[in-house]
């Protein structure tokens, strides 16, 4: 295949996933950040099939549009590959950089063929902006290394490769503007233009796959989180407590849990609606969080009732912890529209047992959350020891309550 027909070849392939993108992109129901990022890879995929295709019909349009308008287009649409493998990772900031190396580049690049420097030079200069913005791409998909999937170290390797043989032919091509013995300047051109075909095919599929991959990731964790309060949902909840269950049949410091429900919160989505129910939930959610360590985990059970874990904590420790989530609500109105909602929390508090089920676990905690409830709601109560009777928090932590 001739250095031309890749030439073609890339127009058209180019092409060929604008047009599959488009229909993929109107079935799409990703968030706000993959939207983003497909448009952008979209964008790169447009700019360069217009790029080749100017450089295909070289001789038969123009040579400014064939020539410096051509070499410009590929670098955006380069740039812009960059930037899609950028905002897929979470970066959505790749602009700020990105643009202005493009502008710089594009303007340098374009000041050669306005002052007529060397072809030579300009073929080397042109291969290695490319393959700079190639690598930066693959920069963006080497982050968390460790922790990144098989896929997107070989997405990221392939690239680099690539990326690496499309900047050593133009360098090849100033250094040995005739080749060496078996391997012409058209050779060699035909080389680059493999390479910009095969880094179009690995990654394009590469980018849909990683695409596809990093959504997978997205649903799994949105299975174990609560969309509203951003903590795990009763599943994950389950899910992260498990391991504790388990190290508590070993001897070592214990695990506490809290059971923690809003008082009368019926009331506040039947007087407000539940849109300031909602809030009310996320602003109990943030004050709790104030309250607790970044080993501690806070998830919602359902309503208004959510559980909260205190890994190597006493039980005493923890009825401190929960009085002092209990006092951090009971503070903290909450301003809506029409009124300032006054909340208060009714706690109960256990530790893990080696014995405990998740059942038996939950069970516990749940009497003692009654048992604050029975007294009058606003209130911390503990769970007893074996065959002692339920724990008046006030005698356990030192601290008053509120009725």
């Amino acid at each position: 295949m001739d250095a031309r027909t890749l030439v073609l070849t890339l127009a058209l392939g180019n092409l060929a996933l604008c047009a599959a993108l488009f229909f993929a992109a109107a079935g799409t129901e990703a968030d706000s950040r993959r939207r983003a990022a497909l448009a952008t890879f979209t964008l790169a995929r447009q700019c360069q099939a217009v790029a080749w295709l100017l450089l295909y019909f070289r001789g038969a349009i123009p040579e400014l549009l064939a020539g410096p308008l051509a070499n410009l287009v590929l670098f955006a649409g380069v740039a812009l590959d960059a930037g899609a493998l950028w905002e897929l990772a979470g970066r959505r900031h790749w602009r700020r950089v990105v643009l202005p190396l493009l502008a710089v580049a594009g303007a340098g690049w374009l000041a050669c063929a306005v002052l007529d420097v060397e072809a030579g030079v300009r073929v080397a200069a042109g291969s290695l902006i490319v393959a700079l913005f190639y690598l930066a791409g693959s920069l963006a998909l080497v982050l968390d290394w460790a922790a990144a999937s098989m896929l997107r170290r070989f997405v990221a390797v392939a690239t680099g490769v690539l990326a690496l043989a499309i900047g050593a032919r133009g360098v090849l091509a100033l250094l040995l503007p005739q080749g060496w013995p078996g391997v012409g300047p058209a050779e060699l051109q035909a080389v680059g233009y493999a390479a910009f075909y095969l880094m179009m095919m690995a990654g394009s599929a590469g980018y849909l796959l990683l695409a596809r991959e990093a959504l997978a990731h997205e649903q799994a964790r949105l299975e174990v989180l609560d969309a509203l309060t951003e903590v795990p949902n009763r599943r994950g909840f389950y899910q992260a407590l498990a391991p504790w269950l388990a190290l508590a049949r070993r001897p070592g410091q214990p695990t506490a849990l809290v059971i923690l429900n809003l008082d009368q919160f019926k009331r506040v989505n039947d007087d407000y609606g539940h849109a300031i129910g909602d809030k009310v939930l996320q602003a109990m959610v943030a004050a709790c969080r104030r309250q607790l360590r970044d080993s501690d985990l806070m998830g919602r059970l359902g309503g208004a009732e959510f559980a909260i874990q205190l890994p190597r904590t006493s039980l005493a420790d923890a009825v401190t912890v929960a009085e002092r989530i209990r006092q951090s609500i009971a503070s903290m109105p909450v301003k809506v529209e029409r009124a300032v909602i006054t909340l208060t929390a009714s706690l109960g508090v256990t530790t893990i047992r080696p014995d405990d089920s998740s059942v038996s676990l939950f069970k516990r905690a749940d009497e003692a959350l009654q048992a604050a409830k029975l007294r009058g709601r606003n209130q911390v109560a503990a769970a007893p020891a074996a065959a002692e009777p339920l724990a008046d928090p006030a005698a356990d932590a030192g601290a008053g309550h509120v009725a």
